[in-house]
């Protein structure tokens, strides 16, 4: 084989590896995408995963026709995967802004089939072009798969440990594309000689590098005006961490945080929750000195604690250590939280909830649970029995726990669920609820190893709303947000509790919430 074409062929080589690597970051995009814009991780992926290979499917039928000129199909099916992947995640970010309801949702399965079938045309074709040339078909076939399998591992951990936490959702899409666009090129430039018209096709290359520039330098800002739609109150900060994206909005005294588009904290109301997830169980438990906050990132369940001077450890557990440090610099929240954080009372943990409880030695008098809603498969089983039997081992004979349950009104099954979930640990419990303008009203369950008697339960630390005479109140339900045995819908409604083999919780959720 003559030397020109020997480097062809390696060329081929690396570029399906290379294409591979595109493709694979492209899909997995395309899933975060999903998750983070229409949520439900694992149903988010499982559909893009599924789109994306039945693209690839129908990619590699049409290949069949693709007999002659393979040079030129090749190019162009890379400057379309450049195009069209390049602009994907802006568009989808535009697309959610300004589009009605269930837009977003068909556009990221269109374009996921859309460059599922171009990435399988180009496998087929690089495998003829590599036979053409001169190598056998089988030795051929089986490199090229080769490179392209390896390929895919590496995608996917370039987008996990690189493309994501560096560039952010829109830059990587642009910057895949740019990947794509220079395998185009290079083809052209190495067979120069068999393709006519060269000049027209670097032209036309050098348009679409042009786009793509100019969408990696200009792309993110815009995309972060559509973004600014979805918000009420102006952005004045937002990060992608490589757990989830961090929103802080402000307008006038009124300071936001919002992770992966979900609430979570409002300056001019936070008081009403975490008062209430607090000195409850704080009044429920013979002694502080040892608490455990699950969640809470934002310091300001861990400022309510401190207000306890026999608290002698607070032990903080969140995953999320761009929260913890937002948390601990931003003026907006460190008047929130007075700077609870870096209390010398306060230990701070980055781990899954779980895995600590699973591995911790340690007893806590106090544990509260503020973690976000279930709205996924790895946030289910933070509301699962196991989880809270694991929560109930580490707990002190006299001590208390407090979870956050969502709302009895807007996902009354979900509540009650959580709250028989808490109950089948063999824990004691009794329902709190308290109006939160900007979130609600909204739910907890208290849970102890002994009786609870709300009206033996004392606030006994200042508080801008919680009262001990307002207790009481705090556990009377209206007919419409109390627990569904009794009412007329009873029989329908079955209240198991939520495990790790049946996660029921996450199907309540989406259809409490999907009106809301």
């Amino acid at each position: 084989m003559e030397r020109q074409a020997v480097r062809q062929s390696n060329f081929i080589y690396w570029a399906s590896g290379i294409v591979s690597i595109c493709g694979i970051v492209f899909e997995v995009l395309f899933g975060a995408l999903g998750s983070y814009i229409l949520g439900d991780g694992v149903k988010q992926y499982t559909l893009v995963i599924s789109f994306f290979l039945t693209g690839m499917g129908i990619g590699a039928s049409i290949s069949e026709k693709v007999m002659k000129h393979l040079l030129i199909a090749f190019v162009y099916i890379e400057f379309l995967v450049a195009l069209i992947g390049g602009f994907s995640s802006f568009a989808m970010f535009g697309i959610t802004a300004f589009s009605p309801d269930g837009s977003d949702a068909l556009f990221l399965y269109l374009i996921t089939l859309t460059v599922g079938g171009l990435t399988g045309l180009e496998l087929p074709i690089l495998i003829r072009k590599a036979n053409e040339i001169g190598v056998a078909l089988n030795r051929s076939t089986a490199r090229v798969l080769f490179s392209d399998y390896a390929g895919g591992l590496i995608g996917g951990l370039l987008f996990v440990f690189f493309l994501r936490p560096a560039l952010g959702m829109v830059k990587s899409a642009f910057f895949v594309g740019c990947i794509n666009l220079l395998v185009a090129l290079i083809v052209l430039w190495l067979f120069r000689k068999e393709i006519r018209r060269i000049a027209l096709h670097f032209a036309i290359g050098g348009i679409i590098f042009v786009a793509l520039l100019l969408g990696f330098l200009f792309g993110e800002e815009m995309a972060f005006s559509f973004e600014q739609k979805l918000y009420q109150d102006p952005i004045i900060h937002m990060e992608e961490s490589q757990y989830q994206k961090i929103i802080l909005t402000k307008d006038g005294d009124d300071t936001r945080l919002y992770l992966n588009g979900g609430l979570q904290l409002s300056s001019t109301d936070e008081y009403r929750y975490h008062e209430v997830l607090v000195h409850p169980a704080m009044a429920q438990a013979d002694s502080h000195c040892t608490v455990l906050i699950l969640g809470g990132g934002d310091g300001v369940a861990a400022k309510e604690v401190l207000k306890y001077q026999d608290v002698d450890t607070l032990t903080l557990v969140d995953l999320d250590p761009a929260v913890v440090d937002l948390a601990e610099r931003d003026p907006h929240l460190l008047d929130l939280n007075q700077g609870a954080l870096q209390d010398e009372k306060v230990e701070i943990i980055h781990e899954d909830a779980f895995q600590f409880l699973e591995s911790t030695d340690r007893w806590f008098d106090v544990i509260l649970v503020d973690l976000p809603d279930p709205n996924d498969e790895s946030l289910n089983k933070l509301y699962t029995k196991e989880f809270y039997s694991l929560a109930r081992n580490h707990l002190n004979y006299d001590g208390a726990m407090m979870v956050q349950a969502t709302s009895p009104v807007f996902a009354r099954e979900v509540y009650w669920t959580i709250s028989e979930t808490i109950k089948a640990t063999g824990l004691t419990i009794e329902n709190f609820h308290v109006d939160v303008p900007s979130f609600g009203n909204w739910g907890f369950v208290m849970g102890s190893r002994n009786p609870i008697d709300v009206n033996d339960l004392e606030v006994s630390v200042p508080a801008r709303f919680l009262t001990t005479e307002l207790l009481p109140g705090l556990t009377v339900f209206g007919k419409d947000e109390g627990p569904p045995v009794g009412t007329e819908r009873s029989d329908k409604m079955e209240l198991e509790p939520n495990t790790l083999i049946d996660p029921n919780l996450i199907q309540k959720y989406e259809k409490a919430w999907e009106n809301y």
